[in-house]
């Protein structure tokens, strides 16, 4: 299987940051325990007209795991009351240059 990277941009309603944040981390700790998971990162926008505030990068081993762990009923719950406040953007990808 060839690694995926998931790409996760984040729109950030004006003082939201800090509940953004902590859906986050609610995901990220998540995500760090299933099967497949290899890393992830959380980046901030420093140009204040920048339409993403948050930018997420993650590995995961396959296209395969990466569904099957948003797929879960635990992950759905947890997410849900963060979907409104947060609106954000997932999207797999494979790397074809270094």
């Amino acid at each position: 299987m060839t690694p995926v990277v998931l790409i996760n941009a984040f729109e950030v309603p004006k003082g939201k940051e800090d509940e953004c944040l902590a859906f986050w981390e609610k995901a990220a700790a998540y995500m760090k325990q299933q099967p497949g998971f290899i890393s992830t990162r959380l980046h901030r926008a420093v140009s204040p007209e920048a339409r993403f505030h948050f930018i997420n990068i993650a590995e995961w081993q396959s296209a395969a795991d990466f569904q099957a762990a948003i797929g879960s009923e635990e992950f759905q719950q947890l997410i849900e009351p963060y979907m409104e406040i947060c609106p954000h953007y997932p999207g797999l990808y494979e790397v074809i240059r270094t």
